[in-house]
């Protein structure tokens, strides 16, 4: 390849050992040689006329010589791979004078490794051979004669050593020799201290090419972020460091070295590099402080993050006023003039109310409904409902926030003294069946909750079910009645409402009896009637299935199918899918079905299946174009057998990874090389028999889409947003009809190329999803995209297809907004907590209509009721062959700002709204029950709807729609662009 891979390396001096060193020998040096008349000991000196010892040997006037020289004993100290430097003089063969028997110009050097210091009587056979020493340089007669010695030096290496020591023998066999100095030594790395962790002296490795990982200890008042470790190479020089040591809370790193924090400022997390200065209000008063105090009057929760200032309790609220509606209150406040410097200011009313003997106050108690809600109110207004007429009550509005429960200086509330007004009765709400005829029914029910005075009359309207535009009114003083005149066997609706001198109050909810049949048989064969009725339905449907047997022919099964067409968000019952097993891993008929590579017992084997070997010759890296979690992201050309050079994007591994990195590194490569789709990034292959391990893939020149989107704010047509929108979708669909959950969809984990196609990209399954530590929130199962994830996969970890069509949603924002980021500025937590409060993404600016439903509809809180990625293309098709569709928008930026808002679609009023969804019959209970206004509305709940007296199933349901879609429309007129 010719691609340079440079290493950021720390490079230090080694630290050499000393085993043996002839010159530094003052008395005999005690070898042993053999023969005896073969090496002779010399004393000399040195060029400095220091003494020295040197072996001599030159026999060479003789044949066959075989002359040994052995040392004593050299002890390793632990030493696996030693040096041994030589330094001799050979004389020149060719100098010599005639009458020579043999001569050689070279020796041999051999060692022998033992335990014993006595045990020298070693035999030839015994020893191994290191290697033949020859000189650089040899001297000659004329030399001898000038007194000049050519010293040569040589040094070999043994090893790997295993025992306690080794001998050194030197073999002549006819050379004229004299070794003057004979080195043994070693290789430690030294001792140093590296990001705040000590290294101890380090003996190399037996192997030279081998790097030995040592563990560092932290120092100074340090404690490791990161187990610290560095490499000892075999030529005793520390290389590759990885992690390190951090100074501990209440130090910070200074010239090398911890130092305490100074007076006045603290570090209370590893995570910040330096100590911080004491936020407002707080102070230390030591060194070294982990925290800060508050200063007297100042108050900080066990929540609030170290770096926050100080606060105090809110002041309270001011400018109350109340607006008295018959037995409904509205109360509204402003704000305190000081909130404590928090913005967690909260609101909590108490109400209270004159007693019935006019001499004190007693509280209201649950009858009394508070809309939205009576404590922890984050709006500062609220509707009080269910209130008596006239009666005297106070509220008391507190102000809080979230140190208020830590101070003890007063409630910090204002007051309001209203008397309600006179107001009708509230709905009748029991009404019981008595005794019925053919043509009658008697009927009885109970007074009112809340009379709000003296009954004077009920109105009782009763109709035959299905016939409402006839009905029939019977006035009465009493709590019963006598319905007559009725038809047998039929089902009547009754309606009841109470009267005092304030008016009607509004009907009860709808009641249904129904009447008795013509003929009542004797009370012995009454009993019969239900069996026979359930054997003849029983005949009926089996002569049915019968028929449509026949019909069918015998060929063929008969069966009713209740097919699903177009855009449905039913439910699916998840049994209609058959699967079968194979392998341990899930198989659909006729589908194409991903498997977990983490399902393979050797991971190996799943990136030998997927995936295709690349050699590293036919790559080029050319820039780096990013980092990933294991490595840096690069680009260049592949050059393959039989095709083009074309671009591609490099994936690789960065070095000092661990067999666990390497297997989540190609794992991801495991998962991709499983697709096959225009709309998911392309595989090329992987590099796995040589350095850096690599993972090749199709080259995407624009990048992330929610990068490229930023760089290109508005400068695309709506259609070209919708074709960006349906090849994701096409890639999400193809991923779901694998089985294939992605989890982690967003705009950052797409790719876009020269063409404006948009892939489908980061498969990996152990990643770290975002820098941002504000993007993940951490559960028992690992990291998710709180702005990105489903409800349900928040809370109990589901991740399914469904799940994935919700982050799709964000993602169609992601495109329509250009890139801006979901909920702003939100925390995780507030957006958890919104979501869950039913609070919805409002439309993006200029954001087609068609599309913000279809989000809408991605953002559904039951994912049963979520489209299908197939619906999601089928439409989105729809939208680009019909261009008019997407005139209509949810949020022009063209409106102006003082152009009234009307809720629910066009309607100013909450008796408009319930006529235009044809539910006008409830407008009378909405009023008496305090629901006035489209604002209060549109905070009503399944509960709020039952004590309202809507309890038909479907009108719930077609309510409760219209008041989810007025929600988004207060919200896209109350949300700052």
């Amino acid at each position: 390849s010719s691609a340079m891979w440079i290493c950021d390396l720390t490079h230090l001096i080694s630290l050499v050992v000393n085993l043996l060193d002839s010159r530094s020998v003052m008395g005999d040096l005690g070898w042993i040689a053999y023969p005896k008349n073969g090496w002779e000991e010399i004393g000399e000196v040195d060029e400095n006329y220091a003494p020295i010892h040197t072996y001599q040997v030159c026999k060479v006037m003789e044949h066959n010589q075989n002359n040994w020289l052995q040392t004593n004993l050299i002890v390793t100290e632990g030493a696996q791979r030693v040096f041994v430097e030589l330094q001799f003089t050979l004389r020149d063969c060719n100098s010599l004078p005639g009458g020579v028997g043999t001569c050689k110009e070279t020796f041999n050097m051999y060692y022998y490794e033992s335990n014993d210091e006595e045990g020298r009587n070693i035999r030839e056979s015994h020893y191994s051979k290191v290697d033949t020493i020859a000189a650089d340089e040899s001297f000659t007669e004329l030399d001898l004669g000038d007194r000049v010695m050519k010293l040569n030096t040589e040094v070999r290496d043994l090893g790997p050593l295993t025992k306690k020591g080794f001998y050194l023998a030197f073999q002549d066999l006819g050379a004229c020799i004299a070794l003057v100095s004979v080195r043994v030594f070693y290789k430690r790395c030294p001792s140093v201290v590296k990001n705040l962790a000590q290294f101890q002296d380090t003996i190399t490795g037996s192997d030279s090419s081998q790097l030995l990982e040592v563990a560092g200890s932290c120092v100074n008042n340090s404690v490791a972020e990161d187990l610290p470790r560095m490499h000892c190479s075999a030529e005793g020089e520390w290389l590759v460091p990885i992690g390190k040591c951090v100074c501990q809370v209440g130090f910070e790193e200074l010239n090398g070295s911890c130092q305490e924090c100074r007076l006045g400022f603290f570090r209370s997390v590893l995570q910040n590099p330096t100590c911080s200065k004491c936020p407002p209000h707080s102070f230390t008063r030591v060194q070294g402080a982990t925290s800060c105090s508050c200063e007297e009057g100042y108050y900080k929760t066990d929540t609030d993050p170290p770096n926050m200032a100080c606060t105090r309790p809110p002041s309270a609220p001011r400018n109350a006023i109340s607006n008295v509606n018959e037995t409904s209150v509205f109360l509204e406040w402003a704000v305190p003039e000081e909130t404590g410097g928090r913005k967690d200011v909260r609101y909590n009313i108490r109400c209270r109310k004159i007693s019935v003997d006019s001499r004190r106050y007693e509280e209201c108690g649950s009858a009394v409904r508070f809309l939205p809600q009576r404590s922890g109110l984050r709006d500062n207004s609220v509707m009080v409902v269910d209130l008596l007429a006239h009666t005297n009550y106070t509220f008391e509005v507190e102000a809080i926030n979230g140190v208020s429960e830590l101070t003890n200086p007063g409630r910090q509330f204002v007051s309001l003294n209203v008397t309600t007004n006179q107001a009708a009765p509230s709905p009748v709400s029991v009404v019981r069946k008595g005794k019925s005829g053919k043509n009658s029914i008697s009927l009885s029910w109970q007074k009112p909750d809340r009379p709000n005075g003296i009954i004077l009359e009920y109105e009782i309207k009763y109709f035959e079910k299905d016939q409402e535009t006839s009905y029939t009114i019977i006035k009465s003083k009493e709590t019963e009645i006598l319905a007559d005149a009725l038809k047998p066997s039929s089902v009547y609706i009754f309606q009841i409402r109470a009267r005092t001198s304030a008016g009607y109050g509004g009907f009860s909810r709808r009641f249904e009896f129904e009447t008795s049949p013509y003929l009542v048989a004797a009370s012995s064969d009454q009993s019969q009637v239900p069996i026979v009725a359930v054997g003849i339905t029983v005949a009926v449907i089996l002569l049915a299935l019968v028929t449509g047997f026949l019909l069918s022919g015998s060929d063929t099964t008969w069966c009713v199918c209740l097919r699903r067409c177009g855009y449905s968000k039913a439910k699916q019952d998840p049994d209609e899918e058959k699967m079968h097993f194979h392998n341990g891993h899930i198989k659909f008929p006729g589908v194409r079905t991903y498997i977990d590579p983490h399902t393979y017992e050797d991971p190996n084997q799943a990136v030998h299946e997927f995936t295709q070997e690349i050699d590293v010759s036919c790559i080029t890296i050319e820039r780096v174009i990013g980092a990933g979690e294991f490595g840096e992201v690069c680009s260049g050309p592949l050059r393959l057998t039989g095709k083009r050079e074309f671009p591609v994007a490099i994936k690789t591994l960065k070095a000092g990874y661990s067999e666990q990195q390497r297997r989540d590194f190609l794992g991801e490569a495991s998962i991709m090389g499983q697709f096959d789709h225009p709309n998911i990034i392309h595989l090329e292959g992987v590099v796995t028999k040589s350095k850096p391990v690599m993972i090749i893939t199709e080259f995407m020149e624009n990048g992330s889409l929610d990068t490229f989107l930023k760089k290109n704010d508005g400068q695309f047509t709506v259609i070209q947003l919708v074709g960006m929108l349906r090849g994701i979708a096409s890639g999400m669909k193809y991923l779901s009809d694998m089985g294939y959950v992605h989890r982690d969809l967003a705009a950052r984990n797409i790719l876009v190329n020269s063409n404006l196609v948009c892939k489908v990209s980061d498969f990996g399954l152990s990643r770290v999803l975002e820098d941002d530590a504000e993007a993940a929130y951490t559960t028992r199962g690992g990291k998710i995209p709180i702005r990105w994830t489903a409800p349900e996969a928040i809370a109990f970890r589901k991740f399914t297809s469904a799940s994935d069509v919700w982050s799709y949603g964000i993602v169609m924002w992601e495109v329509m907004s250009y890139g801006e980021r979901p909920y702003w500025e939100m925390s995780n937590q507030d957006v958890i907590k919104a979501v869950e409060d039913s609070y919805r993404l409002p439309g993006p600016m200029d954001c087609p209509a068609a599309l913000y439903h279809l989000m809408m509809d991605c953002w559904q809180k039951d994912r049963n009721s979520r489209p299908k990625f197939e619906e999601i293309v089928s439409l989105l098709d729809k939208l680009i062959r019909n261009p008019s569709s997407l005139k209509a928008l949810v949020n022009s930026s063209h409106r102006s700002d003082s152009e009234p808002f009307n809720y629910g679609s066009g309607h100013q009023s909450v008796g408009e709204w319930l006529e235009g969804i044809k539910m006008g019959r409830y407008n009378e209970l909405f009023m008496e029950t305090g629901y006035t206004s489209l604002e209060v509305v549109a905070h009503m709940t399944l509960d709020d709807l039952r004590r309202v007296g809507v309890n038909l199933a479907g009108h719930q349901k077609k309510i409760l729609n219209s008041i989810q879609e007025m929600r988004v429309s207060l919200i896209n007129a109350t949300v700052p662009i």
